[in-house]
């Protein structure tokens, strides 16, 4: 299997906006991976971001090659790494728009708020979601949106609310796990995400399905009136909101199980993303409050939750400073619903658990065989039982096969990381990157 896989950066846009890549800062030049999706053929799908800001340049500037600019883009690939298309959309409200590669009126969303997930619906349409529950389905050849679900960002702004879900993940049986946004969630007037849900029926460009709510991380959003109600976000039959949701709350349980933590101690807390274990079983990341000075020792969770809304346990062996995921603020989650098994990596290890909870494996960071982890950020696992990663700075992604037995990962990630520098050499003779950005003129380029 191929290893190593560069984010490429649409040789249009580099020679439509000038841009010197020779020059160490890029001119500003900035791109970011949001989320990767796989699908059971192989196929994998790259949401990112890329963006230029040059200080003293007006937001009217008119010349491309001078102005700045910001772009969410969705590449294709084979199952063999091989880059078969990309597509581009305008993604900023803050600069004048250069409509040449696409509109955010069209696209993934302002800059402020697009698209961060990216899921593979069961019938190959891809899923773009994003802050305040915006949904946007993409074909699978990437050649356009066909539909999108956007609510306004603001409690007391005025405008349609038809949203959908700010983060979806598919089971095994093609149910969708989303999780959406409330308003007045430790008081904010714009959504955070709050509710974990659960849905019955496709997703498709004419119709969304109904969310039967599962958890609430939060008990009591404050405010809420009937404005802010949702008649496709259920509990019990009737819409989440006000003092109606799943109880006891994600941070009611854990403050519970946690007597000696104090009071405080998931005050503000965040809901992370959910990923699917098995079919009737899912496992929901809980952190706590970020602070300015450093969070390293805050309380975290990963809390298995059933697709009956029961909380049934959580993951363990993990030590809240030497474990922390607060360092670098790594809370993604990744499982394998075929072999049942369940993934994290910070900066500190890369560790597995077993469906039940138990911790299989802690592969240190500070091993020299597996310190190039540190610079890579867990995305997905594959539907064909693999690790995708992707590296921070080199902008290239790296596959991990799971083993089938948890205790032969090591020897697992170790070979990977081989064949991964020894691809990563070879690419570079053949892509020739400046400064880590993989230029690609070969895959057809479509606009949204």
């Amino acid at each position: 299997m191929t290893h190593a896989i560069p984010v490429p950066l649409p040789s249009a846009l580099i020679e439509h906006h000038a841009v010197d890549l020779e020059v160490k800062s890029s001119n500003g030049l900035g791109l970011t991976v949001k989320d990767v999706a796989a699908t059971p053929c192989g196929e994998i799908y790259t949401l990112y971001s890329t963006s230029r800001f040059t200080y003293g340049v007006a937001d009217d500037e008119a010349d491309p090659a001078k102005g700045n600019f910001g772009y969410a883009l969705v590449t294709r690939y084979a199952p063999d790494g091989t880059p078969l298309a990309t597509a581009v959309s305008g993604q900023s409200d803050l600069v004048r728009q250069d409509t040449t590669l696409g509109g955010p009126t069209t696209g993934l969303g302002e800059e402020l708020w697009g698209a961060s997930g990216l899921c593979v619906l069961p019938d190959g349409t891809l899923a773009a979601t994003g802050w305040a529950d915006q949904t946007h389905l993409i074909t699978a050849d990437l050649t356009a949106v066909t539909a999108h679900y956007k609510a306004t960002h603001s409690q007391h702004e005025d405008g349609p609310r038809d949203a959908f879900a700010s983060w979806i993940s598919t089971t095994p049986a093609g149910r969708l796990l989303c999780t959406a946004g409330e308003f007045g969630v430790y008081n904010y007037g714009s959504p955070l995400d709050n509710i974990v849900s659960i849905t019955d029926q496709p997703l498709i460009p004419t119709s969304k399905p109904t969310l039967r709510a599962l958890a609430s991380m939060e008990a009591q959003p404050v405010k809420q009136t009937e404005a802010d109600l949702r008649p496709d976000l259920l509990f019990n039959g009737e819409p989440v909101g006000m003092d109606h949701r799943p109880r006891p709350s994600l941070t009611e349980h854990l403050t519970e199980l946690e007597q000696t933590a104090p009071r405080w101690a998931w005050d503000d807390a965040r809901l992370g993303r959910p990923a699917v274990v098995r079919e009737d079983l899912f496992v929901i990341p809980v952190y706590g409050h970020i602070y300015r000075g450093g969070s390293r020792g805050q309380r975290f969770a990963f809390v298995l939750v059933s697709d009956q809304g029961k909380i049934v346990g959580q993951l363990g062996g993990m030590h809240l400073d030497r474990d922390s995921p607060f360092t670098g603020f790594c809370f993604e989650i990744a499982a394998d619903p075929i072999r049942e098994r369940i993934y994290h990596l910070n900066r500190y290890g890369l560790f597995a658990w077993s469906a039940n909870g138990i911790r299989a494996q802690r592969l240190d960071l500070e091993d020299k065989r597996y310190k190039l982890l540190k610079h890579f950020t867990l995305m997905d696992c594959a539907p064909a039982g693999e690790l995708i990663l992707v590296h921070r700075t080199q902008h290239l992604l790296l596959r991990i096969p799971c083993p089938a037995a948890l205790g032969d990962l090591g020897e697992v990630v170790e070979d990977a990381l081989r064949s991964y520098a020894k691809e990563r050499t070879a690419l570079k003779k053949q892509w020739q990157p400046q400064n880590w950005h993989w230029v690609d003129s070969t895959a057809p380029l479509h606009r949204l």
